[in-house]
């Protein structure tokens, strides 16, 4: 009797199916690859708790509801900004 798959193996297996019948080639990443995709994580967190620190300092300062908004959207971008950088590094180091 084989053994039963959890819901993540079976959409794990239909995924690499569609991925060998596209032609998606699937390669190991190396001990290099793996350490320096940690290394760019790191730095990334680090920027990403940087901006949040410095968004609460900055809401600290200020009660406009106005004001506040802008704050909002400013710290949103720069998130998305920082998050982007690290995907794209992530991605050209798994290229390699």
């Amino acid at each position: 009797m084989s053994e039963l798959k959890s819901a993540y193996e079976l959409a794990m297996e239909r995924l690499r199916k569609q991925d060998a019948e596209a032609g998606v080639e699937q390669k190991p990443r190396t001990d290099e690859q793996k350490a320096e995709i940690a290394e760019v994580r790191k730095l990334y967190e680090a920027k990403l708790a940087q901006q949040d620190v410095l968004h609460q300092s900055s809401l600290r300062k200020t009660f406009d509801p106005d004001e506040r908004a802008k704050l909002e959207d400013d710290y949103r971008r720069e998130r998305e900004k920082i998050a982007a950088a690290r995907d794209d590094k992530i991605e050209r180091i798994r290229q390699r």
